[in-house]
């Protein structure tokens, strides 16, 4: 019989677990919400400096700058920082977060959706708060965020609810579950991480694969195909919600150095194929040993900027070397490289929590075959894509054939399957621990087991911890500069050692918890508190360790956009548009963005033809492109000439002499190594037929006379046709010219820039972007978010009457 609604019973435990949660964001995360302070985010701070004219367009106008030339002399802002108004699935984050600052709220919708899941699964409210804890403290979500991945974040944050809608649809309601997989799928696109989608959805292929498999034995295939379909159109509809960012992205990724490679020489290790070179895609790789930080946080020395205390061999080798107690203090708590595995650098290591690590081995033990089978098999698949180049014969088989794969970098992150699918596993086993423990066959064998074999992993690695090398390739550096290399090994040998130990005994205190349980010893509750507050305090002291509340700072962002001297100086010239270099740091800094035009910037899917000039031409320092692409000044980071002026920049337009014909992308691009970027416009006519090859620029001149990021507005007068240079990226994909307001054809030249012949006389032209990608795709967004709401509304609307109607049945049958 269906019990009735009860608001202590059906809602309190709910409200009782978002206060928990508040309150554990609220500690966490207290300077940034009471305090007023921020994290330098290295990443965020890059975004803002590259997004500043889109946000200043946006403010002035209330419209969307779809262009940008703020970064890589003109691009398209889809993945810098458009909004698309037909999307209300931000609204809905926004909601679900409580508009929270971002690295709040990014922690908290983890925990949010983690308890959802294991609350979905049927488990009771305080254990569900236990396993939320579990995936959102696992110490990768708290790394990333220090270093400004929120975008990343929040996508991993979505996938527990992904999870639990699939596992209701499948197995128990079908339309709330469906409801509940569109509206995490949605929210997991919106952030537009797809790297990190795309590591969901190999669980999801796993998880498939499982039940298909147990759904053929048990003679139940028809209704999985139908509950698959309905999952089908619920993902249908969460890309409707999406398809305005999807498209646009999909559409500029091919452009892009995701996208295919239109050359065929090697150029400076670039693949020339589809996607991205190996090499680079696959330089953050998990080492395979390094695995063991799941378990043992500082199996591989922490960070590649560890601080150390004054315990510690690296401090007394800096005194007997000389150095007073003030200077090594400094030196040992500012940070040393204290990481000695096989990845170029880390923020520190991606660790589960020994105690969720010991749960999941004792899962294996208890744990129905039906959840352990794709669990263990996500978890095998997770770590095997994180060691990349350190497991080639299947890593570079999945990344030259399997769909999009070779889109992705920095395959540790794969990891992110296994920080869901170990705690998830681990929960099942406490789960199924309280609740049936006394129907399980030798448990207490089961339990010794298990910890003994995650405790004797410890153990093995505190007694055996000197047999290791403790080198890095950084010590060569080290050596050079006259630090205690000895000293530093000494602490690297020290720090695995102390956490092996420390690893070892919060398995020991969760074991005998567990273990004084089951012989009847401890009660159910006192034994669930003490293992969730253990798992809490693993977690959450190995986290501050990455993030603390010395890292938050006051006025992060307006003190790293205080104008320089050489910005001061530049900002000076009121010219409507210009270039600047600087030369420090060209192509990974978007500070300069922040106050000009630069032809650097900071991102990760640069256009892959400017790509190619940076790699051939710019890296070379070929005068003629930083002419051509009206380069005016080079900051130089030198304080005694803070700033320098380019000679001989071409300026926004200008009309050359002749044509140079190319037959080929790799010929248009060797071309630019001896030209006259003033006289000569290097076409590849195989693409662009130009019928005329020489020209006049006598009595010739082009102004641009009105610029916003989507609409550029020239005039010139000529005494003959000719063929004008725009000092623009060439981008076909939404940008179209009109001539005195009718619309004309431009082509591609210099391998990055517009080109348009034009006729004699006095005319305007004017370029503007409008994508269709971005217009169709919003409006899509639109009617699909519209939909959203009314299934989401209409689904629990329908779960609800559902349960009225079985409680009046039951009624009267009782």
């Amino acid at each position: 019989m269906t019990t009735p609604f009860n608001f202590k019973r059906d809602v309190l435990p709910h409200l009782i677990a978002v206060a928990v949660f508040l309150l554990l964001t609220a500690v966490y995360f207290a300077p940034v919400l009471f305090e007023d302070k921020g994290l330098s985010q290295h990443d965020i701070l890059q975004f803002k400096g590259g997004a500043k004219e889109i946000q200043d367009y946006r403010e002035a106008t209330g419209e969307e700058a779809l262009w940008t030339n703020s970064m890589f002399s003109g691009m398209p802002s889809y993945l810098i920082n458009t909004r698309y108004p037909g999307d209300w699935s931000g609204v809905i984050h926004s909601i679900l977060t409580f508009d929270m600052p971002a690295l709040a709220g990014n922690i908290f919708i983890t925990l949010l959706c983690a308890y959802l899941l294991f609350v979905a699964m049927g488990m009771s409210s305080w254990l569900a708060i236990i396993g939320a804890v579990a995936v959102a403290f696992t110490s990768y979500n708290i790394i990333i965020l220090e270093a400004g991945h929120n975008t990343k974040s929040l996508t991993i944050a979505y996938i527990p609810m992904v999870l639990a809608g699939l596992i209701v649809t499948l197995r128990l309601n079908l339309w709330l579950g469906a409801a509940l997989f569109a509206l995490g799928l949605t929210l997991n696109l919106h952030f537009n991480h797809l790297q990190m989608t795309y590591y969901m959805l190999l669980l999801v292929i796993v998880f498939g694969i499982v039940e298909v498999v147990f759904a053929i034995k048990n003679g139940t295939i028809a209704e999985l195909l139908k509950r698959g379909a309905v999952l089908a159109i619920a993902a249908i509809l969460a890309v409707g919600v999406n398809f305005g960012r999807l498209y646009t992205t999909a559409e500029y990724t091919e452009h892009s150095i995701r996208g295919k490679s239109e050359l065929t020489q090697p150029n400076s290790g670039e693949n020339v194929g589809s996607g991205l070179d190996r090499e680079y895609a696959f330089n953050w790789s998990y080492g395979v040993s390094e695995t063991m930080t799941l378990l043992i946080p500082d199996f591989y020395g922490g960070s590649s900027s560890s601080s150390l205390d004054s315990d510690s061999e690296t401090y007394n080798a800096l005194l007997k070397l000389g150095a007073p107690p003030a200077q090594a203090e400094q030196i040992v708590k500012q940070g040393l490289p204290m990481y000695w595995g096989p990845q170029p650098m880390t923020s520190g290591p991606v660790y589960v929590g020994a105690i969720v690590i010991f749960l999941f081995v004792l899962g294996l033990f208890i744990v129905d075959r039906r959840w352990t089978s794709w669990l263990v098999a996500g978890t095998i698949l997770s770590i095997v894509l994180a060691w990349g180049k350190n497991f080639e014969a299947f890593n570079y088989f999945m990344f030259d054939y399997f769909p999009l794969y070779n889109k992705f970098r920095a395959v540790s992150s794969a990891l992110v399957i296994a920080q869901i699918t170990i705690p998830f596993l681990a929960m099942l086993a406490l789960w199924r621990l309280f609740k049936d423990y006394s129907q399980i066959k030798d448990l207490d064998k089961k339990l010794l087991i298990s910890g003994g074999i995650t405790g004797g992993i410890c153990l093995l690695v505190w007694l055996f911890a000197g047999s290791a090398s403790f080198v890095s390739p950084v010590d060569q550096q080290l050596m050079q500069a006259q630090f205690p290399i000895d000293a530093i090994r000494a602490d690297r040998e020290s720090m695995m050692q102390s956490d092996a130990l420390r690893s070892l005994v919060f398995i020991l205190l969760a074991a005998g918890a567990l273990y004084f349980f089951v012989k009847n010893k401890l009660s159910a509750t006192i034994a669930m508190a003490a293992v969730g507050i253990l798992i809490l305090a693993d977690l959450w002291m190995v986290d501050k360790r990455y993030l603390n509340n010395d890292d938050f700072q006051r006025q992060v962002v307006a003190n790293y956009f205080q104008p320089t001297q050489a910005d001061q100086i530049i900002l000076q010239d009121k010219d409507l548009s210009y270039r600047v270099i600087y030369l420090p740091n060209p192509f990974n800094d978007a500070r300069t963005s922040y106050f000009h035009k630069s032809i650097g910037g900071y991102h990760g899917a640069k256009l892959r033809r400017y790509q190619d000039v940076i790699d051939r031409h710019i890296s070379q320092n070929n005068l003629e492109i930083y002419r051509m692409l009206n380069t005016r000044y080079a900051i130089t980071g030198d304080q005694q000439q803070p700033v320098q002026r380019v000679p001989g920049a071409l300026g926004n337009a200008w009309f050359v002499e002749q044509v140079q014909p190319v037959q080929s992308p790799d010929e248009e691009l060797a071309a630019l190594s001896d030209f006259d970027a003033a006289t000569t416009a290097v076409v590849d006519v195989n693409k662009f037929p130009v019928k005329q090859q020489k020209f006049s620029a006598d009595n010739a001149n082009i102004e641009l006379v009105a610029y916003d990021p989507n609409n550029l507005k020239y005039e010139y007068q000529a005494a003959q046709g000719g063929l004008v240079v725009f000092s623009e990226v060439y981008y076909a994909d939404g940008w179209q010219a009109y001539l005195d307001g009718e619309p004309v054809d431009h082509i591609r030249a210099n391998y990055i820039l517009r080109a348009m012949q034009v006729p004699a006389g006095k005319h305007t032209i004017e370029f503007k972007f409008a994508p269709k990608s971005y217009f169709l795709g919003n409006t899509i967004s639109l009617v699909s978010s519209i939909l959203l709401i009314v299934v989401v509304l209409g689904a629990i609307a329908y779960g609800v009457k559902k349960k009225q109607r079985v409680e009046e049945v039951d009624k009267v049958k009782s």
